[in-house]
């Protein structure tokens, strides 16, 4: 497929969860049909974040993280340094995309990055996400509004995993989490980050400027 252009690409560093949030709701509600779409990489501070599908999720077991209530689909899941997140921020309808398409191309975009390194990873139509040997590695989240989108897609490199025992991972009770480091991925986080970029740009269309 190929996006239209023109697209942006912003390198956020480290942030807050809820100023983000609260920055691509904002965008998404003044952008119009010319505004460009844009990719937003970051990482946050340690945080859960509780989707729109709310129903029987177990809260956090721990105090010590803030919890934020968010409008991205999904349940609960944990963000923190160490993992990168690219926000997505496009107009579906301009790009010939659907919700079902597009996180199809972030789970193989994924998937692809993964195999670079010898790794075999999957993706579920029942539990949107990225596995590796059925440990949870990548999770998926969007927000779809006049036909436009934000939120987007976590992938866990070198972290602190133990805050993800204190939550049933996206509503999963057991479900075990991952990261590339863990896999024996030696490539640091900035190498993967720029790859895991690149793969994406590739299966969108675009050319990086």
């Amino acid at each position: 497929m190929t996006v239209q252009q023109p697209f942006l690409i912003r390198q956020l560093g480290l942030t807050d969860f809820e100023t983000t949030w609260h920055a691509m709701q904002k965008f998404t509600a003044e952008r119009t049909e010319n505004t460009p779409d844009e990719l937003w990489l970051t990482e946050h501070s340690a945080v859960y974040t509780l989707g729109l599908n709310r129903k029987n999720v177990r809260l956090p077991i721990r105090d010590d993280i803030p919890l934020v209530p968010t409008d991205r689909g999904g349940k609960i899941t944990y963000h923190g340094p160490g993992q990168v997140i690219i926000y997505v921020l496009f107009d579906l309808k301009r790009n010939n995309l659907n919700i079902r398409k597009l996180v199809s191309l972030l789970e193989n975009t994924v998937v692809e990055l993964l195999d670079t390194f010898g790794k075999k990873a999957v993706a579920k139509a029942d539990a949107p996400g990225v596995y590796v040997e059925e440990a949870k590695i990548a999770s998926l989240g969007l927000r779809i509004k006049n036909n436009c989108c934000y939120h987007g897609l976590s992938l866990n490199i070198n972290m602190d995993l133990s805050p993800f025992k204190a939550i049933d991972p996206c509503g999963y009770v057991g479900l075990k989490v991952t990261q590339t480091k863990d896999l024996g991925i030696n490539a640091n986080f900035e190498i993967i980050r720029e790859l895991l970029l690149n793969i994406l740009m590739k299966n969108l269309g675009l050319q990086k400027t």
